[in-house]
């Protein structure tokens, strides 16, 4: 057997660790494949999106959504899952408006309404921000609410979004009460449900999509009402 080489024998070549120049970079590597997963998905998701708008949930199939996609059905479920995951997905991107990784509570419309100290002007932004997110998802709730009478998963996320607009509300209530924005005698659970009730995708597709209310008669509208009902006269 050899001996050991001493410190200043040359490395073995067998042993000797890689060029680092002679390797692609790792993270590199790791973003583009990153970069690449969120293509195909962003492009899955769109697909599904139109779909459902299109022809309805019922109709859409994960075939239809893979071929519009220009993937394998495999792709569709590796990617995203199945019809509900795809339009919970359609809905959270609806929501904040894109599909990057950044949550509705710490994009600058709400980093506005929480830097606002004028009750009334809070309110305002608010009702600008739930009336821009009820434009863009309100032709995907109709969807949900037509899934949610056959699909038992749908309905399950159909009440998920509920509960997370009651949220929204109750958290918006609280910023106004610690305004002293609350008028006498309207508790804050009330004035959470009025805000939940009165910001309900139905309501704005009745004004805007039915009656042909524009944005900003339907938003001034809302902030007249609500600042009647919540703020102090």
């Amino acid at each position: 057997m050899s001996p050991p080489p001493d410190a200043t024998s040359p490395p073995d070549a067998t042993t000797q660790p890689p060029d680092p120049a002679s390797q692609p970079p790792k993270r590199y590597a790791s973003q583009v494949r990153d970069e690449q997963a969120r293509r195909t998905q962003r492009v899955i998701v769109t697909a599904a999106h139109d779909l459902f708008l299109a022809q309805g949930y019922a109709a859409t199939t994960i075939d239809a959504i893979a071929e519009a996609a220009h993937v394998s059905r495999r792709t569709v479920f590796n990617s995203v899952g199945g019809k509900v995951a795809l339009l919970k997905l359609a809905l959270d991107w609806a929501i904040v408006g894109d599909d990057e990784p950044i949550a509705l509570g710490d994009r600058p419309a709400i980093k506005a309404i929480l830097a606002e100290s004028d009750p009334r002007k809070a309110l305002m932004l608010w009702v600008q921000t739930v009336a821009d997110v009820a434009a863009r998802t309100t032709p995907l709730g109709e969807v949900l609410i037509a899934a949610a009478d056959i699909d038992p998963a749908a309905a399950q996320l159909l009440a998920e979004a509920s509960a997370n607009r009651m949220l929204g509300a109750t958290l918006f209530i609280r910023y106004l009460a610690s305004l002293d924005g609350l008028a006498v005698g309207i508790t804050e659970q009330r004035a959470a449900e009025l805000c939940w009730a009165l910001t309900d995708g139905h309501l704005y597709r009745l004004l805007v999509a039915q009656r042909s209310w524009s944005t900003a008669d339907f938003n001034r509208w809302l902030s007249d009402s609500l600042a009647a009902a919540l703020l102090p006269t």
